[in-house]
């Protein structure tokens, strides 16, 4: 069945087949990618349409202002994270992150993982050459495990992955709803804040008052008998990665009637009213986004999510003129759907006040003002290497990025709505700087990425409240003016 679409072609799931694509991928054999999507398209949905509306709503929330969201996780998944030790201690941070951010921002946070799907990765270049035994071999690239492995051997495209990285995703989020299930979000239990990590007197202090801050609300709330409310028991935690791999995304994505999403009892649809309208929803994950290298208004990336329901991010960046931004937001949200699209900047922290500002009044200018998302990604701006060929990125950088990000969207008058993470609940040594003071010497110490560096618990923690730290101060300052 094919839908309209705003610019008068037909969409269908497969629609993204007559149009350029890029980071392609281009199996010896055609025959087992057939197979594969053919056994997908039979599998049960990942994620529910009804869950992926109820992101939806929320998401109009941050869009308005009266929300921020938390999004982070790994930079690309390995099937081998699918263990509870991972899943679990990525669950406790992103928690951990988004209660400071409560503390700070003083608003509700939507939570997003960068999980249960995040197995492809973009490369510049579809062919690498290493060293073995002395001899220099041009290998294809590892593009992430739901394409090929990272040992030598396992480098050829192999189609029964995109099956394996179905049953990961699958079984990563049942733990994730097993585990929220089984109480890990609930607030009666203590909170483990460990402060030892915290070098900086000042900052120390600063984290003292905001723990103490939350233990003294809860305690109150106990007082009171607040906190016997069942939402203080658990979360809501969705899952979102890079829409890359577009023949896995077509054989996950389905035809269902629109679910509604009570607000409340009054938004019930009576019985006997008219019947529903169908969607094309991607199961594979409650959010998706496009990624820096593949936001081609007349590629196949952007052609394939022009027809689907989820909601959608699109990398933002030193490359993307102000005139494709629009052309983007015209293409991928016609009738200007509030909180559909996330505009997810990621500049360079020396770039941003050159290059966000034209950006913001580009869309707050347009018909999509107060409609779109604003989401400071400060990561993949600032990736470097060391003296010895180590990708790293310093803690310092991605915080003045965000920080930057924070004040331009400020003397703007809109509203910089989430941030996007990349980081793990492990201890690794991937990024320089952050309270432990990190340096080149540290990176050996733990250093596990495949592809990029991630903020490990403590940086990520201490970025959270550097986050927080800057809304509250923002409501002194209103309030002293």
């Amino acid at each position: 069945m094919a839908e309209s679409a705003a610019n008068g072609e037909s969409w269908t799931p497969s629609s993204w087949r007559s149009k350029p694509i890029k980071q392609e991928a281009v199996y010896p054999d055609p025959s087992g990618v057939k197979r594969a999507t053919a056994e997908l398209s039979r599998l049960p949905p990942i994620v529910h349409p009804q869950e992926i509306d109820r992101l939806k709503a929320s998401l109009r929330d941050v869009a308005r202002g009266e929300a921020f969201l938390l999004q982070g996780g790994d930079c690309a998944e390995l099937f081998d994270y699918c263990r509870a030790d991972a899943i679990e201690s990525k669950i406790k941070l992103l928690l951990q992150m988004s209660l400071v951010l409560v503390w700070g921002a003083n608003k509700r946070v939507v939570r997003i993982g960068r999980m249960a799907g995040q197995y492809a990765k973009p490369r510049s270049s579809p062919n690498e050459k290493v060293v073995v035994d002395g001899v220099t071999k041009e290998v294809p690239s590892f593009r992430g495990d739901i394409l090929n492995g990272y040992h030598l051997e396992e480098r050829q495209l192999d189609p029964q992955r995109l099956v394996k990285a179905y049953h990961h995703s699958a079984a990563t989020l049942n733990y994730v709803r097993s585990a929220i299930a089984a109480g890990i979000a609930d607030l009666h239990r203590p909170l483990n804040w460990t402060l030892g990590h915290v070098k900086d007197p000042q900052l120390k202090a600063k984290y003292t008052e905001a723990v103490r801050f939350l233990q003294d609300m809860l305690r109150f709330m106990h007082t009171v008998g607040a906190d016997r409310s069942p939402k203080l028991d658990t979360v809501d935690l969705f899952t979102s990665h890079e829409g890359l791999l577009l023949e896995y995304e077509e054989s996950l994505t389905r035809l269902v009637e629109k679910p509604v999403v009570p607000l409340d009892e009054s938004t019930i649809t009576p019985t006997g009213a008219e019947p529903k309208a169908k969607q094309y929803y991607d199961t594979s994950a409650h959010f998706l986004w496009i990624g820096d290298r593949t936001r081609q208004v007349d590629g196949a990336h952007v052609e394939f999510f022009r027809g689907i329901a989820n909601p959608i991010g699109i990398k933002v960046g030193p490359t993307t003129p102000t005139a494709d931004l629009l052309a983007l937001l015209r293409t991928l949200n016609p009738d200007l759907e509030v909180g559909k699209i996330t505009l997810i900047t990621r500049y360079g922290a020396s770039k941003v006040r050159s290059l966000l500002p034209s950006h913001i009044r580009a869309v707050e200018g347009s018909e999509y003002r107060g409609r779109c998302i604003w989401q400071c990604d400060p990561m993949h701006g600032n990736t470097q290497s060391t003296s010895t060929g180590i990708k790293t990125r310093s803690f310092g950088d991605i915080f003045t990025e965000l920080q930057e990000t924070l004040q331009v969207h400020r003397e703007e008058g809109s509203y910089l709505g989430g941030v996007h993470l990349e980081l793990t609940g492990d201890a690794v040594t991937e990024c320089l700087g952050g309270s432990e003071g990190l340096d080149e010497d540290d990176l050996s110490t733990n250093y596990t990425s495949f592809c990029d560096p991630r903020l490990n618990e403590k940086q990520a923690l201490e970025l959270a409240f550097l986050v927080a730290d800057s809304f509250r101060q923002e409501r002194t300052d209103l309030v002293h003016h």
